[in-house]
């Protein structure tokens, strides 16, 4: 078999294992990851070069030269069957190895993917900035793409996203959407949301902040009556705003401040955890509203209080991590034991638990 058949094969495995991701190394067979944990499957040890062939027959020229100059790259894939994924190529001991992401083609609403209803409030805004922050596999495009097809499903707007690569592709339902590709459509996050700016969207979905120059152009999106969705990797809610701001040099820090005071409207930190039947796994989402409280405390340079805000402002639509892995503890979808390990105060948390919170 050839290694265009070979590596289309392997995803079309991954389908029907229901398997998040797929890795391909040099000298080890394929590993899939299932409910969460790695896997092996079948005893096909790869050699270096079949791995190599398999990279590059998912690849166009243009996606050579750019691994080529720079040893990785993230790119979009659909096979002939319609599965789509997000393939990341990169060199490991001088070899090729693939990261494939399996991207569930049937777009879900955020109902459907269990998040809090509270979540569904964000598509309503008329405009600022949102974040979902979280680790890398914790959902947080899955999540974006949910509200952003609930926008579509159920208003007249123009949506607007750029995105390393597409990863979910949206039809025109109530509202127009335009995706935009890194690399195949635009140059980089930065200028795309510039130009953006010029083609009258109600939304713009930035699939990452990964430079100031791209925060920057973000905050002054959402200051200009725009609903700007993106994602950082920060863990918690709280750490997002530090992060933001000390994204910027010093002597801009106070300025910046008052900008993300009044253009942040919300940030959901989110984590998988593998839910009590073992079948699948649950998201957990920490929200932060910024009222007029957290704005308040994020202007004045007092961070460190907005926890205590959000874990007594629950009718404002906020819920604390402990307070998340609670409510799922109690629904009987995670497990006690599962939860306790991933809070962050455990007599807080089984405090909650008991419904005593």
């Amino acid at each position: 078999m050839d290694a265009h058949n070979q590596i289309r094969e392997l995803m079309n495995q991954c389908v029907e294992l229901e398997a998040s991701d797929l890795h391909v190394s040099a000298h080890l067979p394929a590993a899939y990851r299932i409910h969460g944990k790695i896997q092996r499957v079948g005893d096909i040890v790869y050699a270096p070069q079949q791995v190599q062939e398999m990279a590059e027959s998912l690849m166009n020229d243009l996606h050579k030269s750019y691994f080529a100059e720079h040893m990785t790259l993230d790119m979009g894939f659909s096979t002939e069957k319609g599965f789509r994924f997000r393939v990341n190529v990169y060199r490991e001991m001088g070899h090729c190895a693939l990261a494939i992401r399996y991207l569930d083609g049937g777009l879900k609403t955020t109902k459907e993917l269990g998040l809090p209803p509270q979540i569904s409030y964000l598509t309503e805004l008329k405009s600022g900035l949102v974040l979902v922050c979280g680790a890398t596999g914790s959902g947080k495009s899955t999540t974006l793409t949910a509200i952003l097809n609930d926008i579509n499903e159920t208003q007249d707007k123009h949506i607007l996203t750029v995105e390393d690569p597409v990863e979910f592709v949206h039809a025109n339902i109530k509202s127009i959407v335009h995706q935009r590709e890194l690399y195949t459509d635009v140059p980089d996050f930065s200028s795309a949301v510039k130009a953006a700016l010029r083609e009258d969207p109600d939304v713009i979905m930035v699939g990452e902040m990964r430079d100031l120059d791209t925060m920057r152009t973000a905050i002054t999106a959402a200051e200009t009556g725009h609903l700007v969705f993106s994602t950082l990797h920060t863990n918690d809610a709280v750490g997002v705003v530090e992060r933001l701001i000390g994204s910027f040099p010093g002597n801009e820090q106070s300025v910046a401040r008052q900008r993300i005071a009044h253009a942040l409207k919300a940030v959901i930190a989110q984590n998988l955890v593998p839910t009590i039947d073992g079948k699948g796994r649950a998201a957990v989402a920490e929200i932060l509203m910024v009222t007029t409280a957290v704005a308040n405390l994020i202007e004045t340079s007092k961070s460190k209080q907005i926890y205590s805000v959000m874990e007594s402002s629950t009718r404002q639509g906020m819920q604390t991590l402990d307070q998340a892995l609670a409510k799922l503890v109690r629904q009987k979808r995670v497990g006690l034991e599962v939860a306790r390990g991933m809070c962050r105060d455990a007599t807080s948390f089984d405090r909650l638990v008991r419904g005593a919170g």
